[in-house]
């Protein structure tokens, strides 16, 4: 049956699943936009920009799983997406970008909104493709999905030239696709299991460090009952966080940077470290040469380039997390760490994630204990970058599994507003708190205008300080408060700003009114905007100065509790 280029591609997306598009058109696109109506099954939410867009089918993407999906046209409309993209790539996100292009007989003359977009993102996704011809689509589309959604998952943009959305081919959706160099399945060796199976078996001091692989894979039942069976507490990267329950037992939270300090010096303790779905980051080990030093390590991961990459793995198992959980489960034997929960227990007791809240009025840390408790550990939520990521990270409690959701890898400020968005489009059931700072809330704030548009329910929390905080504190720190070009001292008024959007918004600076706030915002049918105003200079600890080890870990100074943060 013969097709336009056009039509073929919104039959490829439909054969692929895809209920949810974000996007902007443009001239190079347009002929796609204009196809659209035709398939009314395919819900398209029009953001105010397009880096909104990548966000959002990224923030869709993780609370889903499935893959999703952006669209823009030529040129700038190519380019906004871009650091969306790089989002998606840094953390593993299964997400397809379609781009529009300008026409064939234009490419690279120079032609009005001509980018090679393709060119630009090729060190940022996964995969990329220019499509010539229409006949070339559906393969393109079914090979981008898959490619998206396999191994390790990841970005891949399809750029389409005008003229081929036009163009007539046949249509016939390819059942597979055929990558012989692609492994996503490589054989799991027996021998490495029970290798791993013995290492947990002599441990005294082992812990399992949780990855992003965990919820990738969703792998949260064979993680729980690897940590039970063999009673091995449990640390969590900052992607890792929500794959193991907050307040299960074995959970000791997330170590490195800004982790629990306790949880760094159990890893400087650990005599064997399962490191689980993930990419030994440095904002995890800090100086690689002094982290885990008394530690093997079993390291299990999707993507074989991890494997010793950072950190030399004495039994490495390549392979879905999952699956690999699977088959090491028969081979470990039933086992508890009492000296060893014992001692991580002391470390708790002597190294508190904060030393003092209730004598220090609006500290955000206080703020997200509240929202924790009244929500119980239910909520979804989305953050950006900065001090409120790290204290969202630090003070939340998460029951359910994927229930954090953050831009670890690339650390994009502006994520938290879209992202939130395609999270609460993804998880209708769920309530989606967009945990911001007030200058990364600035950055993609015009997407409250998609919300309220599509009456999509997030609540906004808005850590207001007046600062690019985390940046102030490092001036703060390591430059003598010597703060240059972080202080915005003529922010919007966000709650005027909130309603001018189109939904409701409070101001909160006294403690007594944050619970009120709170509920109000719960149970307000639609979006709302809280904007706390927090103290001007507080600061995130504990902190491990990048590069650096636990010996220089630094925790919340005596006099900040003396004089209310």
């Amino acid at each position: 049956m013969k097709m336009t280029g056009a039509q073929i591609v919104f039959e490829s997306l439909t054969r692929e699943g895809v209920n949810v598009i974000f996007g902007i058109p443009g001239g190079a696109i347009l002929p796609l936009y204009q196809t659209l109506p035709e398939y009314p099954n395919l819900r398209h939410i029009l953001t105010r920009h397009e880096q909104g867009a990548a966000h959002a089918a990224d923030g869709y993407a993780r609370v889903t799983g499935k893959v999703g999906v952006a669209f823009g046209t030529s040129g700038p409309g190519a380019t906004n997406l871009v650091t969306g993209i790089a989002c998606a790539q840094m953390d593993s996100i299964p997400t397809v970008f379609i781009t529009g292009q300008v026409g064939r007989a234009a490419i690279g003359k120079d032609a009005f909104q001509e980018t090679d977009i393709a060119g630009i993102t090729l060190p940022i996704t996964k995969h990329n493709y220019l499509v010539m011809n229409a006949s070339e689509i559906a393969y393109t589309i079914k090979e981008a999905f898959y490619l998206a959604r396999t191994g390790r998952p990841g970005p891949v943009l399809v750029d389409i030239p005008k003229d081929v959305f036009v163009e007539q081919a046949e249509f016939e959706y390819p059942e597979t696709v055929d990558l012989p160099h692609y492994n996503v399945q490589p054989a799991i060796k027996t021998e490495a299991l029970k290798q791993a199976a013995a290492l947990i078996k002599d441990a005294k001091r082992p812990l399992i460090l949780a990855g992003h692989g965990v919820i990738i894979s969703h792998a949260y039942n064979e993680l729980r009952e690897l940590a039970e069976k063999t009673g091995i507490p449990v640390i969590t990267t900052l992607l890792g966080i929500s794959s193991f329950p907050s307040n299960h037992p074995l959970c000791v939270g997330m170590p490195g940077m800004h982790g629990m300090a306790y949880a760094s010096l159990a890893i400087d303790e650990a005599d064997l470290l399962l490191g689980l779905g993930m990419r030994f980051d440095d904002r995890v080990t800090g100086d690689l040469k002094t982290f885990a030093p008394n530690a093997k390590i079993i390291h299990v991961e999707v993507d074989p380039s991890e494997i010793n990459k950072n950190k030399h793995a004495t039994v490495p198992l390549v392979g879905d997390l999952k699956t690999v959980l699977q088959k090491l489960l028969p081979h470990v034997q039933p086992k508890t760490h009492p000296d060893w929960v014992k001692r991580i227990d002391v470390l708790k007791k002597e190294h508190p994630p904060v030393r003092s809240i209730a004598a220090n009025g609006m500290r955000p840390q206080a703020i997200l204990q509240t929202l924790s408790k009244e929500t119980k550990g239910q909520h979804v939520i989305v953050t950006g970058v900065g001090q409120h990521q790290m204290w969202a990270a630090q003070h939340s409690t998460f029951v359910n599994p994927n229930s954090f959701i953050t831009s670890g890898g690339l650390g994009a400020m502006g994520f938290e507003v879209p992202a939130a968005m395609g999270a609460q489009v993804g998880r209708p059931d769920a309530t989606v708190w967009s945990i911001c700072g007030d200058g990364g809330f600035q950055m993609t704030m015009s997407e409250l205008a998609t919300i309220v548009e599509n009456n999509i329910p997030v609540k906004f929390a808005i850590f207001n300080n007046g600062f690019l905080g985390m940046v102030r504190q490092w001036q703060d720190i390591f430059y003598k408060k010597s703060y240059v070009a972080t202080n915005y001292t003529r922010n919007p008024d966000f709650v005027k700003l909130a309603e001018a959007f189109g939904m409701p918004g409070r101001r909160v600076a006294r403690q007594e009114d944050v619970l009120p706030a709170i509920r109000e915002a719960m149970a307000h049918n639609g979006p709302m905007l809280l904007d706390f105003m927090i103290p001007q200079e507080e600061n995130v600890f504990p902190f491990i100065p990048a590069g650096q080890s636990t010996a220089q870990l630094m925790e919340e100074p005596v006099e900040d509790l003396a004089h209310g943060g």
